[in-house]
């Protein structure tokens, strides 16, 4: 996770990010304070779980304000390889930083076999945002992708030929005014579980679409758990599965307080027979960031140098 430094709304984003809006008499100091703040007090919580947490400082130059989230530039995989993505913000691309990747391997004993860098693809006018654009059943090795600026099908398909996983895409759609618009990201309407799956169904508009990812997740045994267009407006989907450290049977899963506050009673019943729930206060990050809490997590599954 990357403690914030200079978080702001960034405009680069918010032509296509329609979750972001900007927060009137607020100034750039209050808005630093408020989102290191959220961000201290979620690491905590996470911590208090005994989820291991890795925090990264984030620097002064360049000013970088959507490094808060940074699962869009990067991957950790089990086999010791680590993804590295093509971003659609120019802003954006200056968050990929090599010594995070030292610091993995140095400071925490980490094994690194092989960086596959995709970002050769901004070149080309193609983009796909790390597990913001693809929501991945590890286990099962698929990856659901909701095609849009962001989400390239042809970027798509060299993931999953690199890492071998079989594609299941679709466009998702929000509200804006009186139009239909593609969602920027998958993992805002989605987000799988080991055994079962957040899922705003409604955003697919095609009904064969929706028929297909809702079979595939089921065929993959999960339990899928729906929720509202206006709970995915609460980031109801933007949700992450994390265990304890040392104890992969302590599963939590991990939402801002909006989205906990959005799900009904028997939501939460479905989502805790699986596990706890940790939610913490995003509001400075989620509106003027358009992300919430599973945005903030670039999961680490890299093997230990020493086995």
């Amino acid at each position: 996770m990357i403690r914030p430094v200079n978080f702001r709304l960034n405009e680069e984003t918010a032509v296509n990010n329609y979750y972001q809006q900007a927060l009137e008499g607020i100034t750039s100091e209050e808005i630093r304070e408020r989102s290191q703040q959220e961000f201290d007090v979620f690491v905590e919580k996470l911590r208090k779980a005994g989820v291991e947490v890795i925090v990264i400082n984030d620097t002064e130059e360049p000013q970088t304000p959507d490094s808060i989230f940074p699962n869009n530039w990067v991957s950790f995989h089990q086999d010791g390889r680590v993804g590295l993505y093509p971003m659609f913000a120019a802003n954006r691309r200056q968050e990929r930083r090599n010594d995070i990747l030292e610091t993995l391997t140095e400071s925490y004993g980490l094994k690194i076999s092989e960086v596959v860098d995709f970002s050769y693809l901004e070149n080309e006018g193609r983009f796909l945002e790390g597990t913001g654009s693809i929501v991945m059943d590890r286990d099962n090795r698929v990856a659901y992708a909701a095609l849009s600026e962001r989400t390239d099908a042809e970027s798509l398909r060299r993931f999953c030929k690199e890492f071998n996983y079989s594609p299941v895409t679709f466009t998702a759609y929000q509200t804006v005014g009186e139009k239909r618009l593609p969602i920027y990201h998958t993992n805002v309407m989605m987000c799988v579980a080991d055994q079962f799956a957040i899922l705003c169904a409604d955003c697919i508009d095609d009904q064969e679409e929706r028929a297909e990812v809702i079979r595939s997740l089921k065929q993959s045994g999960k339990e899928v758990i729906y929720i509202s267009e206006e709970q995915k407006n609460r980031f109801a989907g933007n949700m992450l599965q994390v265990h304890a450290r040392g104890d992969e049977n302590a599963k939590f899963l991990v939402m801002s307080g909006a989205a906990f506050t959005s799900l009904t009673p028997d939501q939460k019943q479905a989502i805790e027979k699986y596990g706890d729930i940790i939610y913490s206060s995003l509001d400075t990050i989620e509106a003027l960031g358009g992300g919430s809490a599973r945005c903030m997590m670039a999961e680490v599954f890299l093997p230990p140098t020493k086995a």
